[in-house]
């Protein structure tokens, strides 16, 4: 299976950004992708909080889900919206992953369980609680080539959800993000390297990257791991904002089968208590 990652530097206008993937999927379709994953945030970008007021509507109105549903139709691909914000149940924002069948379909939605809470020393703040609405487990959906794992961004913080997310059966697991500028330098490449070791799994994060129309910066290099560790792409940070920077790779998922056989630490799993504590939930 060949998969590639879109990294985007997502602006404030849905509509606009909606043409944009529009023509990115079509030129990932052209280089041979059968899956193509997006970042998280990308439908839009908002300024403060009244700007993502002014944009939040129902995963059914948003112009980019319909937009992400027709173009995986057309093209007969997978398309996972790495995250889209749209209005949960009880009026407050989720930030939803979204994987897309080659019909159009939503085959599963996951809703990102740790929020981002920080005041960094540069003085930038996010408050993700203040306007997001957690989920409450994790999910996981069989595809034709293995069963995936979603998580967002934050998440690859928790490595118990990973390992969770490998009891689970998952042989891929996607980390789309918008990660900051300071925390990515740090941290970006360890955490999602370390996540594919311990879990035997293909790790991919399909980053935004660059400076944005609402003033934020992020740190872009998206990446694609295998079960390993290796690192097979990696995005180069092209500055552009008017089209995605692709990178790709092919995903065998005998090597997870091999991996874990050489190395079978999930085999040798202590953490039944902690795994129970969140819901299993496949499709």
């Amino acid at each position: 299976m060949q998969l590639a990652c879109l990294q985007l530097c997502t602006g404030m206008d849905p509509d606009k950004n909606a043409r944009q993937l529009e023509r990115d999927i079509a030129r990932a379709v052209a280089g041979g992708a059968q899956f193509v994953a997006l970042p998280e945030t990308c439908n839009f970008m908002a300024r403060g909080r009244n700007g993502l007021r002014e944009r939040l509507c129902a995963e059914d109105d948003d112009p980019v889900v319909q937009t992400l549903g027709a173009a995986a139709r057309n093209h007969g691909i997978y398309i996972l919206a790495g995250s889209v914000v749209v209005k949960s149940g009880d009026g407050r924002a989720a930030n939803r992953s979204l994987m897309i069948g080659p019909e159009g379909n939503i085959l599963a939605r996951y809703d990102k369980i740790h929020l981002f809470d920080v005041t960094l020393e540069t003085g930038e703040t996010h408050r993700e609680s203040a306007n997001y609405r957690a989920g409450d487990h994790r999910e996981t959906v069989l595809l034709p080539w293995g069963r995936l794992g979603l998580s967002i961004c934050y998440d690859v913080r928790f490595a118990y959800l990973y390992r969770a997310l490998a009891h689970d059966g998952a042989d891929l697991i996607s980390v789309p993000s918008a990660f900051t500028r300071p925390t990515g330098e740090a941290h970006w490449h360890v955490l999602l390297r370390a996540r594919a070791i311990e879990t035997g799994c293909f790790v991919f994060a399909p980053a935004q990257f660059g400076l944005h129309e609402n003033g934020r910066e992020t740190y872009g290099h998206s990446l694609i791991i295998n079960p390993w560790g290796k690192v097979l792409a990696e995005a180069r940070n092209q500055p552009n904002i008017d089209e995605a920077e692709i990178v790709s790779a092919e995903i065998d998922i005998a090597l997870v089968g091999k991996v874990r056989q050489s190395i079978p630490a999930l085999q040798h799993d202590r953490l039944d208590s902690v795994i129970d504590q969140l819901d299993r939930s496949k499709t």
